[in-house]
């Protein structure tokens, strides 16, 4: 195959001057030989292509061409186990993908709500209690014996409690006594007890001033034999049983 021959410029050329060499010319000697061995093997691709299509033809064996994509192609089904089938179950066709309904990301969880914290107070109470009087007894013998005289009335006292609470949530947990102090000293009560005796009682009452109880009283110095005698003047106050008033005026032994 010769190689194209150089048309020249669409426009003549100035007068005067020698025409420029084509492209061909102004290569190196491998270029040329590199165009036109690739000129060679295009030429005998372009025949052995022709020649194939019109064996082709020739033969009748059209090229299988295919059409459509292969998401229009028919899926094949799946088929049940033989076990499934022997059951008398149908054999169940599942696609070979099936649309997912989970969600590609799940929204994160809600962090759990910190419990309150419980609120807790301390406070100071004060509370009174009452001290109770002492007794204390002491004898005295202008008093008959066994008897009880107050003499000085007992007085309870005070005593004022501190104590530190302390509540959670408004509910009582502890209650601790931090202080205790009498603030009202109580008063002492006396009481006196008798221990006088009761003296015998050997006179007659018939008589003011003590004439001896006796079978007879006689009058001292007089003439009377007694056995018991009195000293006077005593005062009849009653009946004279020892006939001492001789002269009847309420004075014996005068």
């Amino acid at each position: 195959m010769q190689p194209p021959q150089n048309p020249g410029p669409p426009y003549p050329q100035p007068i005067g001057q020698a025409p420029r060499p084509n492209w061909f010319r102004r290569t190196t000697p491998a270029g040329r030989a590199a165009v036109i061995l690739g000129s060679v093997t295009l030429s005998i691709l372009l025949l052995c292509c022709t020649g194939a299509a019109v064996v082709g033809a020739l033969t009748g064996e059209p090229n299988p061409t295919r059409t459509g994509t292969a998401a229009e192609e028919a899926q094949q089904p799946i088929l049940a186990a033989p076990g499934a089938e022997s059951a008398g179950a149908e054999p169940s066709s599942v696609p070979l993908s099936a649309p997912s309904s989970v969600p590609l990301s799940t929204p994160p969880s809600a962090p759990p709500s910190e419990a309150a914290a419980p609120v807790v107070q301390v406070t100071t109470v004060t509370e009174r209690a009452t001290v109770r009087y002492a007794e204390r007894t002491v004898k005295d013998s202008s008093l008959a014996e066994g008897k009880r005289v107050v003499r000085t009335k007992g007085v309870n006292g005070v005593r004022t409690l501190t104590y530190e609470v302390t509540t959670t949530d408004g509910v009582r947990t502890a209650k601790k006594l931090v202080k205790s102090t009498v603030t009202k000293q109580p008063v002492t009560q006396v009481v006196a007890v008798g221990t006088k005796k009761p003296k015998s009682s050997n006179c007659d009452p018939n008589y003011s001033g003590c004439v001896p109880i006796a079978s007879d009283v006689d009058c001292a110095g007089g003439s009377g034999n007694g056995p018991a005698y009195v000293s006077g003047p005593i005062r009849v106050i009653g009946n004279d049983i020892y006939d001492l008033d001789r002269d009847g005026d309420g004075i014996a032994c005068d």
